[in-house]
């Protein structure tokens, strides 16, 4: 038998059918790309997600020869779709990175107050959630708005294609801006003011819930035998964090990617004083009674877009490039200050005008220390989110790490000096669905519990020690980018008046 993990994420979906051990018995992908109508908009038609769902699906059933026991759905979030009676789309998905909404939620800040809306929903009031856009649409789509019967997460809705009630778990619910995280339960408060009602979104339950299972014509088409269980699954970064044994307080998990994500596990959400100063997110984690608080910032599309300028289309691997540059590198700190921020900056202050710098270049400058010093720029970034979530959440000097940062060991021994801590690379590289099949295996009861799951599946492949002497060496240019930032706030404010 094995277990079927499908991640939904915002530009591509992966599926991984694993053994009850762990190990992966097939690998599938397919992306898709958001449609940009208007400025600040960014949206998808849900059915681009059904059909990349069965084709990966299709393509892993035909592949392996172990019948499947359970399949499990996780995600990206905030991304929602508006739906009939019938549970058939009245208009494209509105996606998580879509900013039409900036005024609907200034009003939610204003009208609840943004204290207020912290102590609910572990959250800040901003446009990439659910709930502001839906206030906007009720505006600007008032047919849509009034038509719909309720406003689906995608897994929800992919449920619903597969024959399912929609049902939603309390992490992917924690970011809809509307969801009460201790009580684990749409917040009445907070949909009375927006005159909005909770059975206009999916039933939240644990992830881990089987809520059905496949009809023989369902199972048919997708290649998947009859009766197969179906398990709620969750949001990716959580599902990661249990792929990567982060379930107990005081342990954290670091995803190295587009974005790099610190997460901390903990009993109780982070909701105070300082986690609300840093805009740090604190909600429901897939595990029973466990919060998470993240942390998180733009890196690896500093690196993507680097490597395009000096490669292009051309036809090389990428991963022989980056061993090239990190040979020429220099050893000691090249100089240079490197905020990776092209796509805005994040915590604390979530500032969409800043954009990604580049300080102290000199004619002798190379390729070689432009790359290592964007790496230098991210390991910094990350240093400073570290500092952010140790205040929010305790001290911690580990960090369990997956993605495709993990593949630089140069950005990694950087990463581990300049946060300080030791780096615990995963064997398994594929995090979010190892977590979203233990969440398949639990549901199921091929596991008695996340205990169990997590001492058989997750596990350390090597680690990466902080080096005392390369954070010293760090210590002047770590102080530049600090004031590097700080240093550009006029022209971001010039830069604000322009965009208006």
């Amino acid at each position: 038998m094995s277990l079927l993990a499908v991640d939904m994420g915002s530009s591509s979906c992966k599926a991984i059918a694993f053994s009850p051990d762990g190990r992966m018995l097939a690998e599938r992908r397919q992306s898709y790309s958001p449609d940009i109508p208007r400025p600040s908009w960014a949206e998808m038609p849900a059915e681009k997600f059904w059909q990349a769902f069965q084709s990966v699906t299709r393509q892993i059933t035909s592949t392996i020869a172990d019948p499947i026991e359970a399949l499990c759905i996780s995600s990206h979030a905030e991304t929602f779709v508006a739906v009939n009676q019938n549970r058939a789309p009245l208009s494209p998905a509105i996606l998580n990175i879509d900013n039409r909404a900036v005024v609907e939620a200034n009003w939610m800040a204003e009208t609840i107050g943004l204290r207020r809306v912290f102590e609910i929903t572990g959250l800040s009031a901003h446009p990439m959630y659910p709930i502001p856009k839906m206030l906007w649409m009720r505006q600007h789509q008032k047919e849509i708005f009034c038509s719909a019967a309720q406003f689906l997460g995608v897994t929800d809705y992919l449920l619903t294609r597969l024959g399912l009630p929609p049902h939603i778990d309390y992490s992917h619910a924690s970011r809809f801006l509307a969801f009460d995280v201790r009580r684990r339960c749409w917040s009445e408060e907070i949909l009375g003011v927006c005159h909005l009602t909770p059975d206009r979104f999916a039933t939240p339950v644990p992830a881990g819930t089987v809520i059905g299972r496949l009809s023989a014509e369902v199972s048919s088409h997708l290649g998947l035998k009859s009766g197969t269980s179906v398990v709620v699954g969750g949001h990716d970064q959580p599902c990661a964090a249990l792929g990567m044994g982060v379930t107990d307080a005081g342990r954290v998990s670091a995803s190295l990617g587009t974005y790099e994500c610190l997460l901390a596990s903990s009993d109780t959400p982070s909701i105070h004083d300082a986690a609300l100063a840093a805009n740090l997110n604190t909600y429901c984690h897939v595990v029973p009674d466990r919060y998470v608080t993240l942390a998180y910032f733009p890196s690896g599309i500093m690196l993507d877009w680097f490597l395009q300028l000096l490669y292009g289309n051309a036809d090389c691997s990428i991963a022989n490039a980056c061993a090239e540059l990190e040979a020429r590198a220099p050893t000691g700190p090249t100089g240079l200050c490197i905020a990776p921020h092209l796509l805005g900056t994040c915590n604390p202050d979530f500032n969409p005008h800043a954009t990604g710098v580049i300080a102290g270049l000199r004619p002798a400058t190379s390729a070689a220390d432009i790359y290592k010093g964007i790496l230098e720029g991210i390991a910094c970034e990350l240093g400073n989110m570290t500092e952010l979530l140790r205040r929010a959440s305790g001290s911690f000097s580990d960090l369990y790490i997956t993605g495709g940062g993990c593949r630089s060991a140069l950005g990694l021994r950087l990463r581990a000096a300049l946060t300080k801590c030791r780096l615990h690379r995963m064997r398994c590289p594929e995090a979010v669905c190892l977590g979203t099949a233990i969440l398949a295996g639990v549901g199921a009861g091929t596991y008695s519990g996340f205990s169990e799951a997590i001492a058989q599946l997750a596990h350390v492949a090597d680690t990466i020690e902080p080096d005392p002497s390369v954070a010293e060496s760090y210590r002047a240019q770590r102080q530049q980018y600090q004031l590097l930032y700080s240093s550009l706030a006029k022209m971001r404010e010039v830069q604000a008046a322009t965009a208006s």
